[in-house]
């Protein structure tokens, strides 16, 4: 064998030595960053075990505001965190589409992800709260709000599809170009826009008389060349990246809408970090808000002089033709206020009037206010939607006739989320404000129960439109400051024993474990004690049950004629869901807690099997019984967007409060005060008034806080559209 030579073996030295230069130049984490043309890193393998490695994907182009960002995020989150974390950043779709992007981020195959909230609100409908048009007065109140506690509503709701939301960050306001010049909402008037699929956008359009057209946002371009659409909305940064300003006349500066991005990282992945990292990567997110918002307006400057030099005309909408638009586009809010959330909507309300000085915008005058204290993100958010709804309704005629004595009234709502420590934080805040007359409650008795010691001491009027638990008008509390609208236990738990029982067979009585579940016992107890013993049994249901199945099957094979079923949405699910599993259900008289959530949507194949009904105390085609019905559901729709044969969520919940919140301003309009003892005075001796639900004559009296009795009571059960019709 040959001998190799010293200097061959310098040789070699030094080319081996070149080699491991070059890789691990390769390598570095600034050399990824800068040109991740590949859809992994190289060099991920060459790094010590003790350095975590991320991806961050993101459907963007390098070189953008948000790419640099993103940039800037993976070298400060390696400084802070002393090299033991390295992010690299993929823009182009490098690792997928946005939809493959999000379905990897929630298996953790993705690390981390800027995702248009556009692409998360077919999970997270709220996710559309920032495309709401001419909702926000600008930049910086829009900016309060994402940073602020609606922002953390928002990013906390990503949880429930296994991501972790971190900051908003953007690719800049929506604007407006078209062949024709924009100024006014008159202006779209006929002519065919291109819209991206989605309702809430598409009914933009429609309310200006405008014809919506969804095309592929690649497709675009040619679509506005060859005449197929007159206009569209986008960022400047989509607007001239997609040469949009070479087919169109006209550009008008709106910052209408927001194209928000949300930063995430996959919750799988999330939680098998360090606290430590998962502080650094959320702090720093945060602190990168503002450099990226800033860089992304820094840059529009520059191309608005590109769309101008391409011989555009630009128009900036002046405040009246901005306050011209949000009125013609004020109907989208409500319209979409179950899908973008009333918890939402209702903390920027509150926000929003504080921020302003509580000056009212159109009358120059400080409102007198109602609360809403209820459940509007919980499981029985589509009551507190419809209460919502109610009150505003009421408000709206009110005020549309001057409010009370020239003053306007508004409405505060905050979410208690079911939980009585929130609700007691919250009557303790309306009880401060001294424009507040009065609180309306929720559909909670369990909430309203613990509050009620806060109620008298704070003796502020709290009226139920709901909750039906007895002790909540019946207590010894004097003088008493609670007022309902709705029916107590001691009638409804009755009607549905007694309809349970013509069923002629031994019935069982399902009651949730609460104070709502013992006042409902209380309410049976007269009518048990006078059947044949053995005909009723009561068994107690703890919230969250998981040992449905077996129980019901027991009932079953026991012969059981019938269910009363006093529980809350979530356990009539788990039992409608365990009673289809049966050859043979039993049916269900249950109380109308079930109707505060989307029951229908969850069960409506269950329903297909098991025979539901359940207490209501008005229907929507009662329209000869309650005189006043029509003109309402006539309002109600042309208000809320909603078609005449499609139900209407929690009618029952918006016809109470519409009616207690008329009752209320009748109450402080005799007082002729908001003195909250002269407004308790006057509800008890209210002169006759002609609501939807009943004549009141007289609503209440100082012996009798209920304004409702069994007369109304109703069994209903859902049709095959989700509406809720006679059921008897």
């Amino acid at each position: 064998m040959n001998k190799v030579s010293s200097k061959t073996i310098a040789v070699i030295g030094v080319v081996v030595t070149l080699l491991l230069s070059l890789f691990w130049w390769m390598s570095s984490p600034s050399t990824v960053q800068q040109a991740p043309t590949k859809k992994g890193p190289a060099s991920e393998a060459s790094l010590p075990p003790e350095v975590r490695q991320l991806r961050l994907g993101m459907n963007i182009a390098a070189g953008s505001a948000l790419h640099a960002a993103a940039l800037k995020f993976a070298d400060q989150v390696s400084t802070q965190s002393n090299g033991k974390l390295k992010v690299t950043v993929f823009p182009d779709q490098q690792l997928g589409s946005d939809d493959q992007m999000l379905e990897m981020a929630r298996d953790g195959k993705v690390d981390l992800g800027l995702t248009p909230t556009g692409k998360l609100s077919s999970d997270i409908p709220a996710m559309q709260y920032a495309d709401l048009p001419f909702y926000f007065s600008g930049r910086e109140e829009l900016y309060s709000m994402l940073d602020g506690e609606p922002g953390q509503l928002l990013l906390s709701k990503l949880g429930s599809i296994n991501l972790v939301g971190l900051s908003f960050w953007e690719n800049g306001f929506k604007q407006f170009t078209a062949n024709t010049p924009i100024h006014t909402p008159q202006d779209f008037a006929k002519l065919r826009i291109r819209t991206m699929k989605s309702p809430l956008i598409a009914d933009q359009f429609t309310s200006l008389g405008a014809q919506p057209i969804p095309i592929d946002f690649h497709a675009t371009y040619q679509a506005l060349k060859d005449g197929a659409v007159d206009g569209q909305e986008n960022p400047l940064v989509a607007i001239v990246g997609m040469r949009f300003h070479e087919v169109q006349k006209h550009l008008t500066l709106s910052n209408h809408a927001y194209l928000g991005y949300v930063f995430t990282a996959s919750k799988h992945v999330f939680e098998t970090l360090s606290p430590d990292i998962r502080e650094t990567i959320l702090r720093t997110a945060r602190e990168l808000t503002v450099w990226e918002r800033e860089e992304t307006a820094r840059r529009e400057s520059d191309l608005l002089e590109k769309i101008r030099a391409a011989g555009v005309q630009i128009y900036s909408l002046t405040p009246e033709e901005r306050q011209q638009f949000a009125k013609a586009m004020s109907p989208i809010v409500d319209k979409f206020g179950f899908a973008v959330g009333y918890d939402l909507l209702a903390k920027t309300e509150e926000l929003r009037f504080a921020q302003s000085g509580k000056t009212h915008a159109t009358k120059g005058k400080t409102p007198w206010l109602i609360g809403l204290d209820t459940d509007l993100s919980a499981r029985g958010s589509r009551s507190g939607g419809a209460f919502y709804r109610g009150i505003q309704m009421a408000l709206y005629e009110i005020n549309q006739t001057g409010g009370i004595r020239g003053i306007p009234l508004r409405l505060i709502a905050r979410d208690h989320a079911a939980t009585p420590a929130i609700g007691k934080r919250n009557l303790e805040l309306f009880a401060n404000d001294p424009s507040m007359l009065a609180v309306i409650g929720g559909m909670h008795s369990a909430v309203i129960s613990e509050e009620l010691e806060d109620i008298h001491r704070l003796q502020i009027p709290y009226l139920i439109p709901w909750a039906s638990a007895q002790g909540l008008t019946l207590h010894e509390n004097q003088p008493s400051y609670t007022f309902r609208v709705s029916i107590n236990d001691s009638h409804v738990a009755p009607f549905l024993l007694e309809r349970a029982l013509k069923r002629n067979g031994k019935v069982v009585i399902m009651l949730e474990r609460s104070a709502w579940g013992r006042s409902n016992e209380a309410a049976l107890a007269p009518l048990i004690d006078k059947l044949p013993p053995g005909s009723t049994e009561i068994e107690w249901l703890n919230t969250g049950e998981t040992a449905i199945d077996v129980r019901i099957e027991q009932l079953v094979k026991n012969g059981v004629s019938a269910v009363v079923l006093v529980a809350n949405g979530i356990e009539v699910r788990t039992i409608v869901q365990a009673m289809a599993k049966m050859d043979k259900p039993i049916p269900i008289f249950a109380h109308w807690a079930l109707v505060g959530g989307d029951f229908w949507g969850q069960t409506k194949m269950e329903l297909k099997k098991v025979d539901l009904r359940f207490v209501q105390s008005i229907l929507m085609d009662e329209t000869t019984a309650h005189p006043n019905l029509a003109k309402f559901l006539k309002q109600y729709r042309q208000r809320y967007g909603v078609d005449a044969d499609d139900p209407i969520p929690a009618l029952m919940g918006s016809i109470h409060a519409y009616d207690l919140t008329h009752l209320l301003a009748r109450a402080v309009k005799q007082a002729n005060s908001s003195d909250h003892a002269a407004i308790l005075s006057a509800l008890e001796s209210l002169p006759p008034y002609s609501g939807i639900l009943r004549e009141y004559n007289p609503a209440f009296t100082k012996d009798r806080h209920d304004a409702l009795d069994r007369n109304l009571l109703h069994l209903a059960r859902f049709d095959d559209r989700g509406r809720i019709v006679l059921g008897e």
